[in-house]
């Protein structure tokens, strides 16, 4: 059982931290690039990072996990990402993923953000509610198998289209 869990937003001073625990997170995962701590300062240099919608997840005061969601479109209408989500080797499988998930969703409904969009396992995602994008008329701009690209609805109402990417993504 894990002791208190804290989810907050991200602060200035936690940049350091998250870089080593998002690079740590990712060092033995199954399918990664090595690029998910670069990606998260890319995207912090651009107009699509949302100061608001990256969240750190604390245990007695360290942080043991993280995720950011960042803005995307999707024809022209505002839609967020979640990318990285990372969580310390330690602590995985304990609901911290899916805290950081909910923590997101929740303020993100606050906003005029349509839907999140992820990539990757649906087996994972799909327990925060996530569904095959696809069938929603949301299409990735890369290939992928279409069951690993999925969205979890904001509003009512979904748009249809290509996701447009910040370029931080390299896509």
């Amino acid at each position: 059982m894990i002791e208190t869990l804290v989810i907050r937003a991200e602060r200035q001073c936690d940049f350091d931290e998250i870089r080593t625990l998002v690079k740590a997170a990712f060092a033995g995962a199954e399918h990664t690039d090595g690029d998910e701590h670069n990606l998260v300062d890319r995207l912090r240099c651009t107009d699509e990072y949302i100061p608001g919608l990256s969240f750190v997840a604390e245990i007695n005061g360290k942080i043991v996990g993280y995720a950011m969601f960042s803005q995307i479109n999707i024809g022209s209408c505002k839609a967020i990402s979640l990318a990285p989500l990372a969580v310390l080797p330690g602590f995985q499988n304990h609901g911290i993923g899916r805290a950081l998930i909910e923590a997101g969703h929740q303020k993100a409904k606050e906003g005029d953000y349509y839907c999140s969009v992820v990539l990757g396992s649906p087996e994972y995602y799909s327990k925060s509610g996530y569904l095959p994008a696809l069938p929603f008329g949301i299409v990735a701009p890369f290939e992928i198998p279409p069951q690993f690209y999925m969205v979890f609805p904001l509003k009512l109402r979904l748009p249809h289209g290509t996701v447009r990417y910040s370029h931080a993504f390299g896509v």
